[in-house]
């Protein structure tokens, strides 16, 4: 993937869902809380979780393993 100067990615966002597990989003792309403030990340790759349970919101720490989290599909 592509990187800017600044090392942000660069190109278009991909969004993949992992079965029973996180959203991995590539490419360039900003995260916006409730406010519309942007959430600093400091990969080029992201995990969301998806389950509610991470303790380090809106990040995935893996919560999904343990409480049972089954996506649709």
């Amino acid at each position: 993937m592509a990187e800017s100067a600044d090392g942000a990615p660069t190109g278009e966002a991909t969004v993949v869902a992992c079965p029973d597990g996180p959203l991995l989003v590539r490419g360039s792309f900003t995260i916006v809380d409730q406010s519309g403030d942007p959430v600093p990340r400091h990969r080029a790759t992201v995990a969301l979780c998806r389950c509610g349970g991470t303790a380090i919101a809106p990040w995935c720490d893996g919560t999904h393993k343990v409480n049972g989290f089954r996506s649709d599909g």
